[in-house]
């Protein structure tokens, strides 16, 4: 069985690529080798290559894993944190109370009158 590649977007390709730069600058300014990452993320040297290109055939657990070995885990947990969009249609869809309509009073009564 054969493998096809998931199309992407032109903007969703230009975002894996810059998330792959941004891992590789992460693991330079670590001086960090490619082998160092290999090893201690468990995965072999061209899966790392393609992973610093944005290549989206990788799985995301090993982008997961060079994150881990960079100490970037916890930048993981920001994705989608705040979901402003995701907030105002929950929102919208909440039921609106409503208000018993107000009784009306006699046209010749008034308030205070006994």
């Amino acid at each position: 069985m054969t493998c096809r590649a998931t199309p992407l977007y032109p903007a969703s390709a230009k975002e894996m690529e810059a998330l792959g730069q941004r891992l590789r600058d992460a693991r330079l300014r670590r001086r960090f080798s490619m082998e160092t990452v290999c090893a201690r993320a468990n995965l072999s040297r061209p899966t790392l290559y393609k992973i610093e290109n944005g290549d989206p055939s990788v799985a995301v657990g090993f982008y997961i894993q060079v994150l881990r070995v960079l100490g970037l885990l916890a930048d993981l947990s920001l994705i989608a944190k705040e979901d402003a969009l995701g907030r105002r249609l929950q929102d919208e869809s909440l039921p609106q109370r409503r208000r018993a309509p107000r009784k009306k009073t006699p046209a010749g009564a008034s308030d205070g009158e006994a």
